[in-house]
């Protein structure tokens, strides 16, 4: 699970996340919503340990981030929403790469490589250069190195960017499975019917706050109308103003 306790995080005069919580349990799929700029990619990197909260604590299954990173660390699989390889490695060197680098005993490492090429369909050109690949292929490469070493937790930052639609289709119940096995999934994105699809909560967030968390029906119920979901997103955050869930 993710749990965020009033989480702060300031650059010099700018504060990029303001007094959030949060708290996504086991087997949720939590899709994270907001316009540019609102504080979605910051919190991503505090859930990942790239960045430290400057209040507040950010905890992943039973590990605070700040003191057990390595342990919380353990249990995430990350998805960045722009895929960075190493150019002179295959596609297979660098998930072996992975699977050592988080020490994953040998005949188990074979058995979950070969089940995420099998997965993203990789062996057409699993064995050549990384440099070579479009960014569909690198972005199921980066989903396969993600899970490889079977994670608690899944964050993923924009996940459909770029790819064609069997591929999309791939991601989204890939995503959908990973929860249904007990996966936490957080999922930051604009593609709004993405969320519609496949989510069971959603959290809207504008300028570092948090304007609303809960499920998707409960948004609707609070509206009180009948209308699509961009707009209900669109209004929340134009408004500014924190809507209860229930």
């Amino acid at each position: 699970m993710i749990e965020l306790s009033n989480v702060t995080k300031r650059f010099t005069s700018k504060t990029a996340v303001d007094g959030l919580g949060l708290s996504i349990g086991w087997g949720e799929l939590f899709a994270f919503l907001g316009p540019n700029g609102a504080g979605k990619t910051t919190t991503i990197k505090m859930i990942t340990g790239l960045l430290l909260p400057t209040e507040g604590r950010v905890r992943v299954g039973d590990f605070d981030l700040v003191t057990h990173g390595r342990e919380a660390r353990r249990l995430l699989g990350y998805v960045p929403d722009q895929p960075y390889l190493y150019d002179k490695l295959t596609g297979r060197e660098f998930l072996q790469f992975i699977v050592e680098m988080y020490s994953i005993p040998a005949d188990r490492a074979r058995r979950n490589l070969a089940e995420q090429i099998a997965t993203f369909e990789m062996a057409g050109y699993v064995d050549e250069l990384t440099e070579n690949y479009s960014h569909g292929m690198k972005q199921r490469l980066v989903f396969a190195a993600a899970l490889v070493h079977e994670p608690r937790v899944l964050v993923v930052d924009e996940p459909m960017v770029g790819l064609d639609p069997k591929s999309a289709r791939l991601v989204k119940d890939l995503l959908r499975e990973q929860a249904s096995s007990g996966t936490t999934v957080f999922m930051s994105t604009h593609t709004l019917n993405v969320v519609e699809e496949i989510a069971d909560t959603v959290g809207i967030v504008d300028q570092g706050r948090l304007l609303f968390h809960g499920p998707l029906d409960d948004l609707r119920r609070q509206q009180r109308e009948e209308t699509s979901f961009e707009k209900l997103s669109l209004r929340i955050t134009e408004e500014g103003v924190p809507v209860s869930s229930g």
